[in-house]
């Protein structure tokens, strides 16, 4: 059954799943998301994607618990007619006195659930890598391009 989208809706989803972060509540933060929900981090983080509404909301609530996380939503922009949506967001890490800054692009099920995140943080980028994207993204797959023109 495919559900009719409003920015309304996505964005009080996108505002509910971060409630329910904050929460740390894994049974309120897993029913924002299709079961095999992906959401993708930068390279190095997390050893990888977290794959799974179960992982995604059992991880937000080690986090919560261990460092005292906090998100808030800043910004957030929605487009129904692509089921995509996209944010800009603070992350607290209470415990350890740091603040992280990013983006994420959201992309909605059929059924209005969030399917996948990509998370894009505000930092330096590694002199070390000679590509900065998300670990674990396929970008070939999805026609991104790959080379520079020449």
């Amino acid at each position: 059954m495919s559900k009719e989208l409003t920015r309304e809706y996505m964005e009080g989803h996108i505002r509910g799943y971060f409630d329910a972060c904050n929460s740390g509540d894994p049974e309120r933060i897993a029913k924002y998301f299709e079961p095999d929900a992906v959401h993708y981090f930068p390279p190095g983080m997390y050893n990888g994607p977290f794959r799974g509404a179960r992982t995604i909301a059992e991880r937000w609530e080690h986090f919560v618990k261990t460092i005292g996380s906090y998100w808030t939503v800043d910004r957030v922009l929605c487009d129904p007619s692509s089921r995509q949506a996209v944010i800009e967001w603070t992350h607290f890490k209470r415990k350890d006195g740091k603040v992280l800054r990013g983006d994420e692009w959201y992309v909605f099920s059929e059924r209005g659930l969030i399917a996948e995140i990509r998370a894009y943080y505000a930092s330096p980028q590694d002199a070390k890598l000679d590509r900065m994207e998300l670990g674990g993204f396929d970008y070939v797959k999805l026609g991104y391009p790959m080379k520079a023109p020449e």
